[in-house]
């Protein structure tokens, strides 16, 4: 059983405490700290929790307390998870780890130099969906992956912060493609490295300072693509959705705005329809369980049995640290519009992976570029002459 110190009384806090017994049914949030002292009540009155503080060190040094949850905004961050190093309390964090690489390094080095358990709160990699997909992916059943695409986009965030460039480290991109790098990174191998980004990002609508629209390249040593597709400009709900290709099949997954659930309402009776709907009359959209479908049951199982287990969640602050490095990339090619390296001072990944050479052979003579059945029901084959390289096309 986790006792655990809840450090942030918001939206996202919220979230995380409606689903962390969502599994396991044992695990208690037994603190919570909030700025706000009428947050830290309502917070403690509604979850049953015994203790309440404006004091994150005493949330945290609280003697049940045997983890931390950090739902907090991302400038405050690096201070929590070095008052839990200095506690020695196993700690979880919200996404993204940091505001930057240099940030979320600081983080990992601390909790690695203190031993203490670290897990990465990135639940779009835990949803049912994404989860069948990348067993399905691990197995095989698409070949070597080529191109993994992620879109996240939605009205904009709920809390003020996130509006704040300072506060939040950046806009739409660092909020929302946090996710998508990881999903894409998670299916073309984490171990392969990210070498290279191009992006485009814009303010088009928002009257901020930070980009409230992006979409980006990212190569990977392997010469697999991944790609991101992330706004907060975008009208309708809450849209996420995933496409992988590989060279023996594709997979294309909707997991929210789509969902085979649709309804038709004026408004009479209706209340909160799904995360970031935009309205409650029309045609809406619901999702049948909304913590499940978006992975955060299954993340904070995998976090407690990965405590109880003595071993590493899937995600961890070394996973978040990699993805604040592709994002930094990612804000320095959209200021110079060329491709820009990614820089990681740590990497635990393979070396030297060398781009696969896409040959598969015919026969003694000829490569395979295609093979398909034509209308008329005769098979027709692209080829190409392994000598002199001549295309030539063949009818059976």
């Amino acid at each position: 059983m986790a006792k655990i110190a809840m450090l942030g009384s918001g939206f996202i806090g919220r979230f995380y405490a409606d689903s962390l017994q969502g599994q396991r049914s044992r695990d208690k949030i037994v603190s919570i700290y909030s700025r706000r002292e009428e947050s830290a009540k309502k917070f403690a009155a509604d979850y049953k929790c015994d203790h309440w503080t404006t004091d994150m060190e005493e949330a945290i040094n609280h003697p049940d307390v045997d983890m931390v949850c950090i739902s907090l905004p991302n400038n405050l961050h690096e201070a929590a998870v070095l008052a839990c190093c200095k506690a020695q309390k196993a700690v979880m964090c919200t996404k993204p780890l940091g505001r930057n690489a240099e940030e979320a390094k600081r983080m990992m080095d601390a909790v690695e130099k203190a031993g203490i358990f670290n897990g990465y709160l990135e639940d779009l990699v835990y949803t049912p969906k994404f989860l069948k997909a990348l067993a399905s992916v691990k197995s095989g059943a698409l070949g070597r992956i080529l191109w993994a695409k992620s879109r996240e986009t939605h009205p904009g965030p709920h809390s003020e912060w996130f509006w704040d460039k300072e506060q939040a480290g950046g806009g739409c991109m660092l909020d929302l493609g946090c996710h998508c790098v990881e999903i894409a990174r998670s299916f073309i191998g984490k171990d392969i490295k990210p070498i290279e980004v191009m992006c485009w990002s814009d303010t088009q609508v928002k009257p901020i300072d930070a980009e409230d629209h992006a979409i980006g390249l990212v190569k990977y040593e392997n010469g697999a693509i991944g790609q991101f597709e992330v706004s907060w400009t975008f009208r309708g709900g809450l849209d996420l959705r995933d496409e992988v290709m590989g060279s023996e099949g594709t997979i294309w997954l909707n997991s929210f705005l789509r969902t085979g659930f649709d309804m038709f309402t004026t408004g009479k009776g209706a209340d909160y329809v799904a995360e970031k709907a935009e309205s409650n009359t029309g045609w809406l959209f619901p999702v049948g369980d909304e913590l499940n479908e978006l992975g955060y049951n299954h993340m904070f199982a995998d976090m407690f049995n990965a405590v109880e287990e003595g071993r590493a969640p899937q995600e961890t602050f070394y996973d978040g640290y990699i993805v604040n490095a592709v994002l930094d990339a990612c804000y320095r090619s959209s200021a110079s519009k060329q491709w820009e390296p990614v820089k990681l001072d740590v990497w635990r990944g393979k070396e030297g992976v060398e781009k696969e050479k896409p040959l598969t052979s015919y026969n003694e003579q000829f490569y395979l570029i295609k093979e398909e059945m034509t209308h008329f029901g005769s098979q027709k084959l692209i080829l190409k002459d392994k000598k002199t390289g001549q295309i030539v096309e063949k009818v059976i």
